[in-house]
């Protein structure tokens, strides 16, 4: 009991985003589920059950759309800040340290410690290959959930092209469409904002007790986390 205690209390930043996740996606389910359903109703058709609607394309391309704009944001925001800064910002590094920095500050290679892990110690092309890794594996689920709502969007803009006695598109054609890009870029520029927000504001304001804020007391041109 002690040891899954501590294992909450270690891990609850992402226990609790999580939760937050999974019910977020309740919620959205089941309003989305209401709004499909209201809309089915206006054009004559049927509703549908909770259970049809969250396998339904409708309901997995609105997932996807969000995510890929998130692993977009992350994806950018890890590599942007390797080489830009914010003077004053504790989103930023400090411009002394710009760039991939060395391999005695990064512990790679011959400076890694006995606890560092093992593809930072091999050095070569592991240790190239890990040292970007963060960055990659959003890349990577960016590009995945660009694709999957690609897919589901298509079905969806299908159903509602059929629907309203029309021809259906190739995926092709869907992903050159205005329906598919109206969707990535409405996304795309809230998430632009938030960053440039984030990055701006840090400089002046403060929260207490949080890493991703410069200490209450730091002077306002002071970069980095450390203050």
């Amino acid at each position: 009991m002690k040891r899954l205690g501590r294992f909450v209390v270690d891990n609850s930043l992402t226990l609790a985003f999580l939760a937050l996740l999974f019910g977020a996606l309740l919620g959205q389910s089941l309003s989305g589920t209401a709004d499909f359903n209201d809309q089915q109703v206006a054009n004559g058709g049927e509703p549908v059950s909770w259970w049809v609607y969250v396998r339904s394309s409708s309901f997995a391309v609105d997932i996807a759309e969000n995510w890929q704009s998130e692993y977009l944001q992350f994806a950018l925001y890890i590599v942007a800040t390797t080489w830009l800064v914010q003077r004053g910002s504790s989103e930023s590094k400090k411009r002394s340290e710009i760039g991939t920095e060395s391999d005695k500050k990064q512990k790679v290679g011959r400076f890694a410690d006995e606890n560092s892990p093992a593809w930072a110690r091999t050095g070569g092309l592991r240790t190239a290959l890990y040292g970007r890794s963060l960055g990659a594996i959003m890349t990577f689920f960016f590009l995945a959930s660009v694709a999957a709502q690609a897919v589901a969007g298509r079905a969806a803009y299908n159903h509602e092209q059929l629907s309203n006695h029309s021809d259906p598109v190739t995926l092709a054609g869907y992903v050159v469409s205005a329906d598919f890009w109206n969707r990535m870029l409405q996304n795309w520029q809230s998430e632009f904002l938030a960053v440039a927000s984030m990055a701006a504001f840090a400089i002046y304001l403060r929260q207490r007790g949080s890493p991703e804020s410069k200490l209450v007391g730091a002077p306002h041109d002071a970069t980095a986390l450390d203050g």
